[in-house]
């Protein structure tokens, strides 16, 4: 099992950044993809980016160009560094790690952009 913190939320401007971190714990040799969603309210939760382990990346076109997945070295770190931000972006944040086909989640951190 793997367990997941997110960190870094907060209000920001619109035009700025703000840079997300999920730490896992446990399991994390079994984690073969992480990643991040997120959910505004009275929507569904959607894909915002998610990265392998061998590194491949992937983003929802809503945010390619502006966010950027990346890991750390020790492997239990993910990061999403966010630019430009639109009052759009505003949403809880989930980081996810799938483990042996399973979906671990993360409490989730509030992202506010005012406009």
């Amino acid at each position: 099992q793997v367990q997941l913190v997110e960190s870094g939320g907060g209000l920001v401007q619109a035009g700025g950044s703000l840079r997300l971190s999920c730490v896992a714990s446990g399991s994390i040799f079994s984690i073969a993809v992480m990643g991040w969603y997120r959910q505004a309210p009275g929507n569904e939760r959607e894909l915002v980016a998610i990265i392998t382990s061998g590194g491949d990346t992937s983003y929802a076109d809503s945010v390619r160009g502006r966010f950027t997945i990346s890991r750390g070295n020790t492997k239990k770190m993910v990061y999403l560094q966010r630019n430009s931000l639109k009052p759009e972006d505003t949403a809880d944040y989930y980081c996810n790690a799938q483990s042996y086909g399973i979906n671990n989640w993360g409490q989730g951190t509030l992202v506010t952009v005012s406009s």
